[in-house]
């Protein structure tokens, strides 16, 4: 991560320049002792640590110039580098980078610039997990409150930074509390906030599905997203419910599907799907018993090709 350079780490190691004045308490006092008619110097210590010197002869002592610290107005200012040296104004440089010119916003062009410098596809689960970080409300959207917080969140105030954070952020996705909220947090990315959607349209379900899966995928998913690809007219939407069911669904039904019941409250959805899937394996078991009897009822290779060369070979006789 990039490092604040600033000079209010310490500023008082610093000195400005000469100040001029005369510290009154620098300049030493005479007394003199009329018992021993010799002359004595009170215990005054200059600021600068330097004692002063006085003449023998009774005249005018030396005067010392002190050295005051001057701290300027820059250095007074607050530090905005917090304590692990993650930089407030680098993260408003790298937003304003990417921003819209209109809109206090990074949007779908800034996004893809924003993905090509972090060398990231667009569609790829890297990005789903960094909008999930960032806590981002829209698709191809970051505002400056959900870029300024996410990269707090992350620890990251560059290019680099954010990058060298994705191995981290890969891990974090795979513990079972992080992938639930970034699964149950994709549902909502997918929606479009504009107009009001509750329910994913059934592309970008799919889409999304195979996404969020990117790094476990379960045995069913393929068959699952084959439903839904091949039912069109039967599944119009993804509702938040059948979203965050299917994750139960993934955990708890193993993948020949025996131990499903729909007597217990899944969604019909899912009644249906699974109906669907063993008729499917019914037909797949049928067909391939089927080419198995018609592989074996078929007459042996040496009978008519047998009769043939015998017959070529008797009119070759003649």
């Amino acid at each position: 991560m990039g490092q604040c350079v600033t000079k209010c780490k310490n500023p008082t190691s610093s000195l400005g320049s000469k100040s001029g004045d005369k510290d009154s308490a620098s300049k030493s006092h005479k007394r003199v002792d009329s018992a021993s008619g010799g002359v004595h110097k009170d215990d005054c210590s200059a600021p600068s640590g330097k004692s002063t010197s006085e003449l023998l002869n009774g005249t005018k002592a030396l005067e010392v110039t002190v050295e005051t610290p001057v701290i300027s107005a820059a250095m007074r200012e607050p530090c905005r580098e917090d304590g692990d040296g993650l930089s407030m104004p680098r993260i408003d440089e790298l937003f304003a980078r990417y921003k819209d010119e209109l809109e206090d916003a990074i949007l779908e062009e800034g996004m893809e610039r924003f993905c090509n410098d972090l060398c990231v596809d667009p569609a790829e689960f890297r990005v789903l997990v960094l909008a999930w970080k960032f806590q981002a409300a829209t698709m191809c959207k970051f505002t400056r409150k959900e870029f300024v917080e996410g990269c707090k969140a992350i620890r990251a105030d560059s290019i680099e930074g954010i990058c060298s954070r994705f191995p981290f952020l890969l891990l974090e996705a795979q513990g079972e509390e992080s992938f639930k909220d970034l699964y149950r947090f994709t549902f909502q990315f997918g929606l479009d906030a504009d107009e009001g959607q509750r329910s994913l349209q059934r592309d970008i379900a799919i889409a999304l599905w195979r996404l969020v899966f990117t790094q476990d995928t379960p045995p069913v998913l393929d068959r699952w997203l084959d439903f839904l690809a091949e039912n069109p007219s039967g599944v119009r939407g993804i509702s938040r419910d059948t979203w965050n069911m299917f994750l139960n669904f993934t955990q708890a039904i193993g993948p020949d599907l025996s131990n499903y019941s729909e007597d217990e409250a899944w969604p019909s959805l899912f009644d249906t799907f699974v109906e669907w899937e063993l008729e499917r394996r019914k037909r797949e078991e049928e067909e391939e018993a089927l080419t198995k009897d018609e592989e074996t009822d078929c007459p042996a290779s040496n009978g008519p090709d047998a009769e043939g060369s015998r017959g070529a070979q008797t009119w070759g006789g003649h």
